[in-house]
């Protein structure tokens, strides 16, 4: 019974199979492979190559629709996404913070750059390409990791009535391959007797890659692409084809009844034991109150029986009753007062699960006491069926965190339907322009250069003129009576058609937006200024970067988004991820997340960064791929550096220099010397400032005193000079009348010693 059921399930993926690769389905694919090989350079079929050797004509072709897709590619890929994860609560904030180097730690083993590349080659050439995140089970000793995979656009098949961007709407999405059996056989061991006997619905000799190839290329079987280790695919009969066999995965999105289960969580042994002792304080405290209350009712009944107010065996009833009363009183304080406490310490958990296991769980009455409400909902699911040949493998949800497709389309031009435009198919008509172009152009031009000759018959040596006609400064003999071979001249091409290529060229570049600046042509750009360059460099990319924006980005978001689904599916226990950084210049960081936290007693209590727990949103940062003017980067950040925003190791590590990583470690020890040095100095000048401060007191100081002592000895001087001046002029007036004196006794002797000579004179002499 169990084989039939599979049978069945075989039977209805491949029915799905048939209704999707409908016509129009086949249509896509062949329109879009055309393109692919056009890209690819096959772009003459066997007719047309056979057509033109016959006429003598060049059969090459100048691909003019790989430059579109390199650069498309470049525009796309120039950088790695990145990805930023915003918490609901404020509490998922820091597991939030790690899930950037979560997609990091993804993308860098999954070779991620290399397979966005591929996808978005597939976009612009094919139309479509994907990206897939997948689980690989057997990883880090069987505990998982998420891997990112990149699949053929052509093995897969969307829902023909899905009508959203990212395929969200699809009823499901098929993977569909031809592989040979016996690797089958080595992916799924525990299903390898069943792969073996599983029946293929094609030719299972039919050639590996599905392609149909002209006859003048090679036709790649499957024994073609095989080396010697794998011999062991051929088929039994060594027919030289390997035996191969139809493979699908199925995703099919259903939606299941789910229960969000509030709960309570009871207390912790240490806290229900704490509680035990209040208890016990508080029931304590109220025996000892009934004991009161006890003895004053046995007394006020004593009082009534001595009175003869009551019989001593009412008193005595009456004290029975009143014992059970307290005891049942005791009993319903304990009770009471410890559900309260175990209330006060007891948390509200709720937990999403399905109808069934909510259903099972209420079976146990211990735990029904605990749920304090339930919410049913209807929620996705996404379903996975595996089948090889007629046989199911395997049937299986996908863990319930996971709520999309893991299938993400990298759309050139969205049509509304699963069945795209590519960049190329606008492009294959003006190629086949240019090719024909060129080919008459040097077809014409060798014509020109090895002339055809008109002669009558017998005229010439046929053999000796093919031999040496082009030859120069040949003698080409001319049998007698017979007229001279005339040359056939090519016909001229008009003038208009040589501009034909230059119109081509320039309609392909304005088909597909990317134009001969975009692609390092300057001949228009050569005496522009560096601003200018940069303004073209914006408005001619902006075609491009509309791409990006409605359809790459999208994309590349709902990669973060399932990304985040599968790592808190898969990375549930305690673990540790060295990512590693992609700038040379920074070192390798370590993440750890779902530390266990352990109570006094060594019991596991709870989880510390618990990852798969945490709730946050996924968010892309937009234009993290596109590429950067690394001119116009650096020149920016050298402006930054001046006005010390950034400091010179986020510039270096912005550079192409060799060996900067070495460079930013001697700089950092350089930083860090010449810290301790700044420090030690400013310590010395902090020392110094003191002892400056010190000099400076004791200077001041000192120059008090010498002025003090300077001012005494002024002071001293000062007196002795006033006593020396005092007695110089006092000896000097002295002198001076002492002076006067001698001068006057000497003026009055002169006086009389002329009286005595005048007197002693004749008298006429006198009168004279």
């Amino acid at each position: 019974m169990a084989k039939k059921r599979q049978d069945k399930r075989a039977l209805r993926v491949r029915d799905i199979f048939d209704n999707v690769n409908t016509g129009n389905r086949q249509q896509w694919e062949f329109i879009n492979q055309k393109g692919f090989d056009f890209a690819n350079d096959n772009q003459l079929s066997a007719d047309d190559k056979e057509m033109l050797e016959e006429q003598g004509m060049p059969t090459f072709t100048i691909n003019r629709i790989i430059p579109v897709v390199e650069m498309l590619n470049y525009y796309a890929t120039a950088n790695s996404p990145r990805w930023q994860a915003i918490g609901t609560e404020g509490s998922d904030s820091d597991v939030a913070a790690v899930f950037s180097d979560m997609a990091d730690y993804v993308w860098y083993q999954s070779n991620g750059q290399s397979l966005l590349s591929n996808a978005i080659n597939d976009s612009v050439a094919k139309s479509i390409g994907y990206l897939m995140v997948d689980i690989n089970p057997n990883a880090d000793q069987g505990m998982g990791e998420v891997v990112i995979k990149q699949p053929d656009p052509f093995d897969v098949y969307i829902d023909p009535k899905s009508r959203s961007l990212l395929f969200e709407d699809a009823a499901y999405m098929m993977i569909r391959k031809v592989l040979p059996r016996t690797h089958l056989m080595k992916e799924y061991p525990d299903s390898a007797n069943k792969i073996k006997k599983a029946f293929s619905y094609d030719n299972s000799t039919y050639n590996y890659t599905e392609k149909v190839f002209d006859e003048t290329q090679k036709d790649f079987s499957a024994k073609d692409v095989l080396d010697e280790s794998t011999t062991d695919m051929l088929d039994e009969q060594d027919t030289g084809k390997v035996d191969l066999i139809e493979y699908y995965e199925l995703f099919e999105k259903e939606q299941q009844l789910f229960v969000n289960m509030f709960y309570k969580v009871p207390p912790d042994p240490s806290v229900l034991e704490t509680i035990k002792q209040q208890v016990k304080v508080k029931i304590e405290q109220m025996q000892k109150e009934q004991m009161v209350a006890y003895k004053e009712k046995e007394l006020e009944l004593v009082q009534m029986v001595q009175a003869k107010q009551i019989l001593p065996e009412r008193m005595q009833l009456e004290l029975e009753k009143l014992q059970a009363q307290m005891k049942e009183q005791i009993k319903m304080t304990e009770m009471q007062f410890t559900n309260e406490l175990q209330k006060q310490n007891s948390v509200i958990e709720n937990k999403v699960i399905t109808k069934e296991e909510y259903n099972i769980l209420l079976e146990d009455e211990d735990f029904a006491d605990l749920v304090v409400d339930s919410i049913e909902f209807y929620d996705s699911r996404i379903k996975k069926t595996c089948v090889v040949g007629d046989v199911c493998i395997y049937e299986k949800y996908l863990p319930s965190k996971i709520k999309d497709y893991p299938l993400i389309p990298f759309h050139y031009k969205w049509t509304g339907t699963p069945y795209p435009i590519s960049a190329v198919s606008p492009l294959i008509g003006k190629q086949q322009e240019l090719n024909k172009v060129h080919q008459l152009m040097v077809h014409n031009a060798s014509l020109g250069s090895s002339l055809r000759w008109m002669y009558e018959e017998g005229s010439i040596d046929v053999e000796h003129w093919e031999k040496y006609a082009s030859a120069p400064g040949a003698l080409l003999p001319l049998r007698s009576g017979f007229n001279a071979p005339t040359p056939v001249m090519p016909f001229q091409l008009p003038n208009a058609f040589f501009g034909i290529s230059g119109e081509g060229k320039q309609d392909m570049e304005y088909l597909a937006g990317i134009y001969s600046s975009m692609q390092g042509d300057t001949k228009q750009t050569k005496d522009m200024p560096f601003k200018g360059m940069l303004a073209i460099d914006e408005y001619g990319t902006r075609r491009v970067k509309y791409w990006l924006k409605h359809s790459v980005e999208p994309a590349l978001k709902q990669v973060g988004n399932l990304v985040r689904q599968y790592t808190q599916s898969v990375y549930t226990a305690n673990k540790i991820f060295r990512i590693v950084q992609p700038s040379a210049i920074q070192e390798e960081k370590q993440v750890e997340i779902n530390i266990p936290v352990y109570n006094d007693m060594g019991e596991a209590i709870g989880k510390y960064m618990d990852y798969a727990a945490a709730k946050f949103d996924v968010r892309l940062i937009a234009g993290s791929t596109l590429p950067v003017n690394r001119w116009a980067y650096l020149a920016e950040l050298k402006e930054l550096l001046k006005l010390g925003v950034v400091d010179d190791v986020a510039v270096l590590s912005e550079t192409d220099v060799k060996n900067k990583d070495k460079i930013v470690k001697r700089k950092s020890l350089y930083s860090q010397m010449k810290q301790q040095i700044d420090s030690m100095q400013k310590q010395m000048q902090d020392k110094e400032g003191t002892i400056e401060t010190l000099e400076r007191q004791l200077v001041q100081a000192g120059i008090k005193n010498k002025t003090m002592q300077g001012s005494m000895e002024i002071n001293k001087k000062v007196a002795e000079t006033k006593a020396n001046y005092d007695k110089e002029y006092n000896e000097t007036k002295t002198l001076q009348q002492q002076i006067r004196q001698d001068s006057k006794k000497e003026f009055e002797n002169n006086k009389t010693r002329l009286d005595e000579l005048l007197n002693s004179l004749p008298i006429r002499e006198k009168n004279k």
